[in-house]
């Protein structure tokens, strides 16, 4: 079968999970948008604007993830609008078919996981998201690096010279940490619910604890 047949079988056949759950989630998923309206929303994998280069959903999904994800998203975006900023999300919910389909394209583990082993992603499991900022008018504000980045310049610390960066960056991790989710070191995109442990079989969940562990970024 040909790339292209590929992916519209695979899109065509994840229409009904993205309205549903994923067999990993194990779980009801609620849309962002609903728990919080004023958060932004721009799937990247619903359009050509990933290092993909093509869609991996169906046309209007929606940013989907555990109920309690969503209100900790909107406890964060109530923080930044104190500051005339606000949330903006990359990436939710991700069905174990579109995992698959990046890992295939990558095969990097340091930045993509392997669906097949362990817990896989979190982000299958409704309890990660890859989030930016937006000022008050929802413009994009310069950050360390665009999405999927997979380079040094996309890990925490950041290392460059730009205040304005920097303090960016520090308000993001800032409103996530304080509605309870930790960061990691080589994407400062992506955020995981702190007891993200509660939502994954333990059988699963070892593979999971030893990449937040060596890779977690918890703080400021």
């Amino acid at each position: 079968m040909r790339r292209f047949d590929l992916c519209v079988s695979v899109i065509g056949g994840m229409a009904a999970a993205l309205v549903s759950m994923d067999a990993n989630a194990n779980g009801p998923l609620v849309d962002v948008r609903s728990v919080d309206p004023t958060i932004t929303v721009d799937l990247r994998y619903a359009g050509r604007h990933n290092f993909l280069g093509y869609s991996l959903y169906p046309r209007g999904t929606h940013a989907l993830a555990r109920p309690e994800v969503a209100s900790a998203l909107a406890v964060a975006q109530s923080f930044l609008r104190r500051y005339q900023y606000g949330l903006k999300i990359w990436d939710a919910y991700r069905p174990v078919a579109v995992q698959a389909m990046l890992w295939q394209a990558s095969h990097n583990s340091d930045y993509v996981a392997n669906p097949e082993i362990g817990a896989g992603s979190l982000h299958s499991w409704g309890i990660a998201v890859d989030a930016t900022l937006v000022d008050s008018r929802i413009r994009d504000v310069r950050m360390p690096t665009d999405f999927d980045d997979f380079t040094p310049a996309a890990m925490l610390p950041y290392m460059g010279s730009s205040f304005e960066i920097r303090w960016n960056l520090r308000l993001l991790k800032y409103a996530m940490h304080k509605a309870g989710f930790c960061g990691l070191r080589t994407e400062w995109w992506h955020f995981t619910i702190v007891n993200w442990q509660k939502y994954v079989p333990p059988e699963k969940a070892k593979s999971a604890a030893q990449v937040l562990e060596t890779h977690s970024e918890g703080g400021l």
